[in-house]
């Protein structure tokens, strides 16, 4: 995935050309962004919790590197609502508007 970590300005235009709503648009990127941050955010938790012990030792904290390293590259990972941002712009983003009973649509991710 090519996403890229910085701030970049985005054409309104082209993010609502298939929803035609710009609020549409946003919260569809943003369930798709609390999606992936989720996902982050368990795959972390499992990979930090190999390093997991009942014993709390200064020593073992400032020792262990391995777990340093693992949580600086989770921290140099472009941001979810970048990334969610590019999968909607590449149509990789695959949403649905959900039938209510009063006729009126709502959005569901």
């Amino acid at each position: 995935m090519a996403t890229q970590a910085s701030i970049i300005t985005r054409d309104t235009d082209k993010l609502t050309e298939d929803t035609g709503n710009i609020y549409e648009t946003v919260t569809i990127i943003s369930k798709r962004s609390r999606q992936i941050a989720v996902n982050v955010k368990e795959e972390l938790n499992a990979k930090l919790a190999e390093f997991a012990s009942t014993v709390d030792n200064l020593e073992e904290i400032f020792e262990n590197r391995e777990q340093i390293e693992i949580s600086k590259f989770y921290e140099r990972l472009p941001k979810s609502t970048n990334i969610a941002i590019e999968e909607f712009e590449e149509g990789k983003v695959m949403y649905r508007y959900k039938e209510v009973e009063d006729e009126s649509n709502k959005l569901e991710l």
